[in-house]
This record gives C-alpha cells, structure tokens and sequence, in this order.
C-alpha cells in the first residue's frame, strides 16, 4: 500500500511539473530522492504481491529493499541537511519523499522481520546505484551544466564535490550498516521466511 502511495505521489508530481512546463523526465529522475522514491515504491509492491500470494521472496529483491532503505535513510538525511527546501516540488510533496516516506519504509525494516539476515560481506551492494547515479548526474554537470542539488555544482570546485561525494558514500555506507545489522532482529512482527541464497 506504502509503495503504491508513493508512486502516485510520483506520477501528481510530474504532473504537475509538466504543467509548469518542467517536464522533461530525465530530469526528473535526475532527482535522486525521485528515482530512489521510485524503485523503492516499485520494490515493495513487488514485495507485498509476493507477500499476499504466498510465494518465497528471492534473497535479491530482499538485499534490494536493504540498498532502498539505506538509501532512503540517505535522503532524509541530505535533504534536511545539506538540500533543505523544496525546490519545484510542492511543498507537501516534499515532505511525503523527504520525511513520510523514508520514515515509514525504515519503520517497515525495523518492525517486520519478513527476511533472513543479511551477510555482511553483500554490505558492499549499497555502493553500485549510488555510485551509477553520481556518475551520470557528475557527467551531466560536466556537459550541460544540469545536477540536482547545488552541492554538486562543478563550479564549487573539486574540493568542495570530493568532500561531498565522499561524505555521501561513507553516509551510504553507515546507513546500509544499520540496515544490516537490524536484518538480524525479529521485530515486532516476526514472520522470517527460509533462509535464501
């Protein structure tokens, strides 16, 4: 329900950016919050279909709920940090992607334990999309001068994004350690499936 929620609040938000005369889509998801917001809303209601049909959920859409949620802890954290405001988003959209939603899909880790704990040596696996992501949107500012958030601007210098970039992987890196580590608890509401591999 949370990742249909959150994919509708998607679509009225393009929407509405298209109306503005905003819509160009790469740019949209150009956002990191926005794509993550996505793949995330994509992956729990794949989960949850699972779920409700009681089919075995594959140990890959498991470490990849993992990677969503750390990389949501992510974007709350840099949104109320370093990119504060919402930007050409409508303010209650902001809000429902910035806080609503990645307080609810960590809530969602910490109190249903409906996966087998997470081998730390796949810690590494939070690294990829991210990594992916900053390359496309660092080659973007390099070609036609478009990022998302202000920090990454090729005009503050390479000192000021190598910092940047470095504090948001070593972010990465201790929120998917916290994701990790909490793979390991039962929860409020333990319904641990089989172990997969």
């Amino acid at each position: 329900m949370v990742g249909s929620a959150v994919l509708v609040v998607l679509a009225l938000s393009y929407a509405e950016q298209r109306a503005a005369g905003r819509g160009d889509l790469v740019d949209f998801l150009g956002y990191f919050t926005n794509l993550t917001s996505l793949s995330t809303g994509v992956l729990l209601v794949v989960t949850g279909v699972l779920a409700l049909t009681g089919r075995r959920v594959p140990g890959w859409l498991t470490v990849a709920r993992a990677v969503a949620t750390a990389c949501l802890l992510v974007v709350a954290l840099v949104s109320n940090v370093l990119a504060t405001g919402a930007g050409g988003a409508p303010p209650w959209v902001t809000a429902v992607l910035h806080v609503v939603f990645p307080c609810l899909v960590v809530l969602d880790w910490l109190v249903v334990a409906d996966r087998p704990s997470l081998p730390w040596r796949r810690l590494w696996l939070v690294l990829p999309y991210p990594v992916l992501w900053l390359g496309v949107v660092l080659t973007r500012g390099r070609t036609d001068g478009w990022v998302p958030y202000g920090f990454l601007l090729p005009e503050r210098g390479l000192g000021s994004l190598v910092l940047h970039v470095t504090g948001l992987l070593i972010g990465l890196l201790g929120a998917g350690a916290l994701v990790w580590a909490v793979s390991g608890t039962r929860g409020l509401w333990p319904r641990r499936p089989p172990a997969t591999t």
